[in-house]
């Protein structure tokens, strides 16, 4: 059975801004490619603006350096990777992948999508003009914090484990005027729930696990699952393996049911996708370790939950979000 998919976190920018002969078309040095999109019947990768530490001080300049990274070593490849930017781009790959799930094509994936978030604020040094820019440069998605704290708010990870910042709640505002969505993975738990009261738009969690299946800091509590759901906003499943299970020994694409079944538990059933967080990980789950892998990984799926369940998760929620509240394309 043909089911498309929507990937929503992978970090293959990062990888290919510091090495410029890596090619997006089948670079056996990233997870990510264009062709195990096409094997794998991805329909839409977003690909996230992650600025690593080893580059020192994160700068604007950096988030532009992979912006132009996929525009001109991602979006021509081969036939070209789509670039999603308005609900009506969504709305017509909404359109697309239902008619590919009613009459699977016979010789060729969906071309392919690609989305543009970026993974912590830090690179905007704390100028909201440079926010501004970003939307206007075609990015739609933030994700506030990193692991740590930066001008906006505090991290996960962050030991004072604080909220937003007032500069960062001026972010917050900007970005429900702009259409800019927000991200919480990463973010803090005070972080999260200042923003549920302060945002007027839903949000998501990109690339989140249940934290009541693997108690790892960056996965989500129950409280938190219920309150997404509430607000009709999206959780990622991710692939990262010790945010899906604790312990030694390998970690099979069972093990990523719990967390699917804890969240449906939780009334967040019809607002899964999945983030996988290929190419910003340096271990897989088996049988997962990339794009490539999917079609299996659904079939796994079936076996155990009803086809249009499994078909929400894999791209139905994802696109309805995305239909829904990704800005209108100007007249």
């Amino acid at each position: 059975m043909t089911i498309p998919v929507v990937d929503y976190h992978c970090d293959v920018l990062s990888k290919m801004v510091k090495d410029k002969s890596i090619s997006f078309v089948d670079d056996p040095m990233l997870d990510v490619t264009y062709k195990r999109l096409l094997e794998g019947g991805v329909a839409l990768q977003t690909f996230a603006i992650f600025l690593s530490e080893e580059r020192g001080i994160p700068r604007f300049e950096h988030i532009l350096d992979q912006i132009d990274v996929f525009t001109s070593r991602v979006v021509p490849v081969q036939e070209g990777v789509r670039w999603m930017k308005w609900r009506e781009d969504a709305a017509s790959l909404e359109h697309a992948v239902k008619a590919a799930e009613q009459h699977p094509p016979q010789s060729h994936a969906l071309q392919p999508w690609g989305l543009l978030s970026v993974e912590g604020a830090d690179g905007f040094e704390g100028n909201l003009f440079y926010v501004k820019v970003c939307y206007d440069l075609g990015v739609r998605f933030l994700g506030i914090t990193w692991n740590h704290a930066n001008w906006a708010a505090d991290g996960v990870m962050e030991k004072r484990k604080g909220g937003f910042t007032e500069k960062g709640k001026q972010l917050i505002e900007l970005c429900n005027e702009t259409g800019l969505l927000l991200d919480v993975s990463h973010l803090s738990e005070a972080g999260f729930w200042e923003l549920a009261e302060r945002s007027k738009r839903p949000f998501i969690a990109s690339h989140s696990n249940a934290k009541a299946v693997c108690p790892h800091p960056r996965n989500l509590n129950d409280e938190q699952i219920r309150a997404i759901a509430a607000m009709d906003g999206r959780i990622g499943i991710t692939f990262v393996p010790y945010f899906v299970k604790e312990g030694p020994g390998p970690v099979v694409p069972a093990d990523v049911l719990p967390h699917i079944e804890r969240m449906c538990e939780q009334g967040a059933g019809n607002m899964l996708m999945f983030g996988s967080d290929f190419d910003g990980i340096e271990t897989w789950i088996q049988d997962l370790e990339h794009p490539g892998r999917y079609p299996a990984f659904i079939d796994l799926l079936l076996t155990r939950y009803p086809e249009d369940l499994v078909k929400g998760w894999m791209s139905g929620n994802a696109l309805s979000f995305l239909s829904r509240h990704l800005p209108a394309k100007p007249v």
